[in-house]
Parts: C-alpha cells; sequence; structure tokens
C-alpha cells in the first residue's frame, strides 16, 4: 500500500502526518509555526525517519499564503511577501524535495480543503466548487472540473471589496485594504470590533448581522463570478452554525431573483454549506495533492 506524507504549514501551527488513504492516518505530529528556519527541518525530520522505515511516495503540502504557485518561476514553491513574519521569499518545496528526493506537491491551505472537501466530503460527485475558510483570516480556494483554478497566482478572495453598510463606523482590520472582506468579516476582526472573541458573542449579538451581511456579499460575488455547484463555509468562525439561515437569507436578497435556478431559489440551504470533514479537511486535501503528484 502507497504512504504520503502529508503537511499542513498553518499560521499558527504545522500539521505533517503518514497517510495511506482518508481513514488510514499512521502518524502525525504538530508543533507552533515559527520560522522557516526552525519549522522546515522539523517537517523533514518527520518525513525522513518515516521515509527510511517505509518509502514514501509523494508528499503534499497545503500552506498559508500567499504562495509562489508558477513552477516556471525560480522561486516556484516558496512564501510570497507576507505579513506572517520571518516567512516572506521563504522556500518549502525545495529544502523538502532535495532532503527527501521523492515528488511534492504544493498548493494553497484553502485549496487544498478544498480538493479534499470535493474528493471525501461536501463537494463530493460535483466538480465546480468554491471553499471558504472564514477564521484568523478569509480565503477561498476555487475547484473548477475538478481542479483548482489555474491563475496568474491564486485566488484572493478574502481582499475583495464590499459595500460598507450605512451604520457602520469600523475601520477595518486588514494591513493593506483595511475594510475588504478579511478586514471586516475575519476573526480578529470580529475580536478587534466588540472587544471578545467570536466564539464569546451570544447567537443574538449584533455583531453576527454584520458578519453575515458581508460574508452573503462576499457569496453573491462569488456566485456571479464563478458560478459554483456548491460552495462550503469553513473556519473557526463558521462554527457558529446558526450565520448559516442569516447568510443564506442574505444571499437570497442580494441576488434578488437574478440567478433563475433551483439550487439557489429552491435549496439554498444546500448550495451553502459547512464542511463535511472539520478540520482534517486540509490534512485529506492534502493528501490529494501528494497523490496527484505521485501520478
Amino acid at each position: 500500500m502507497a504512504l504520503y506524507g502529508v503537511v499542513e504549514t498553518g499560521g499558527t501551527k504545522m500539521v505533517c502526518a503518514i497517510v495511506a488513504g482518508p481513514d488510514d492516518i499512521r502518524a502525525e505530529v504538530r508543533f507552533p509555526t515559527t520560522s522557516p528556519e526552525e519549522n522546515i527541518p522539523q517537517i523533514i525530520a518527520f518525513l525522513a525517519k518515516h521515509h527510511r522505515k517505509t518509502p514514501l511516495t509523494s508528499i503534499g503540502i497545503g500552506s498559508f499564503g500567499p504562495i509562489v504557485l508558477d513552477k516556471s518561476l525560480p522561486n516556484y514553491g516558496s512564501v510570497a511577501p507576507t505579513t506572517k513574519p520571518f516567512w516572506s521569499n521563504a522556500p518549502v518545496v525545495a529544502p523538502i524535495k532535495a532532503a527527501l528526493d521523492i515528488p511534492v506537491g504544493f498548493d494553497l491551505d484553502v485549496t487544498t480543503a478544498a480538493l479534499g472537501e470535493l474528493t471525501w466530503g461536501a463537494g463530493k460527485g460535483l466538480q465546480h466548487i468554491v471553499y471558504y475558510t472564514i477564521g484568523t483570516g478569509i480565503g477561498a480556494g476555487v475547484i473548477v472540473n475538478g481542479n483548482p483554478l489555474p491563475c496568474m497566482l491564486h485566488p484572493e478572495a478574502g481582499h475583495q471589496r464590499l459595500t460598507r453598510l450605512s451604520d457602520d463606523s469600523f475601520v477595518g482590520n486588514c494591513s493593506f485594504h483595511q475594510d475588504c472582506l478579511e478586514g471586516l468579516a475575519a476573526g480578529p476582526a470580529i475580536e478587534k470590533r466588540w472587544g471578545v472573541k467570536a466564539n464569546m458573542l451570544p447567537a443574538d449579538h449584533i455583531a453576527w448581522e454584520f458578519e453575515a451581511e458581508y460574508i452573503a456579499q462576499a457569496l453573491m460575488n462569488t456566485v456571479l463570478f464563478v458560478s459554483p455547484q456548491r460552495i462550503i463555509l469553513g473556519g473557526g468562525v463558521m462554527e457558529q452554525l446558526h450565520l448559516f439561515p442569516m447568510i443564506w437569507r442574505k444571499v437570497l436578497a442580494r441576488l434578488n431573483g437574478y440567478i433563475n435556478t433551483p439550487a439557489i431559489l429552491e435549496h439554498i440551504g444546500e448550495y451553502i454549506v459547512p464542511p463535511m470533514l472539520g478540520n482534517q479537511a486540509g490534512m485529506l486535501g492534502a493528501l490529494v495533492v501528494a497523490m496527484r503528484a505521485a501520478s
């Protein structure tokens, strides 16, 4: 049976695992995200230890972004300039591939989560989905014809601009754009706006009306531009499940009947859904990336 190394390089923690299949995780380790000088050797040490015992077929990496995905560029497989301390321009793929000398697949963390949901989760049986993660940051993985959307870089849906609510005086929390989607609706923006973390706010707090409105605007844009078969909303903020009916209602109101299809008009609750794989979406998506790298 083939074994694969999977890696999630997250904003706060790294997850590495040895996986044979979606229900067959052989080993796993987690450690805090610090610097590439510390974390990359930790990743290599874990993978190399298991590779010596039973050779791995390939490795799949889902990385926080922005990242360089153009294989024609000399810095392919690295982190692009980022607000994450120490990680701007840090190579990820090159040192891991040099150490193990096996195929390495690489993609954005939210894209790998989308691939996991497409293959084994809420997108199973479909070809065109969008997966949003709404948590510490906001990003979207766009899958078209079963593959990540080929782009100049990768989608940056978290930085789309929105129409501010007339009674919203919050300046925003994005260091680049202030009041983009991430600046208004990510977890840190909620905490900065209301003074407490999202999971401490009661379900009837006015915060959720703001949140649902801005997410609904982003989803309206997604429906109009990408026309996916399903939209999946993951991340820590979306663990507040009472948000879903609010978002459904606001998306319908925003679209105002323009997209005249039963998926929207009659089955919105089956069109905008939570993930099925939970916090394993990224790991299982990295498995898909590893499998594709080996083929």
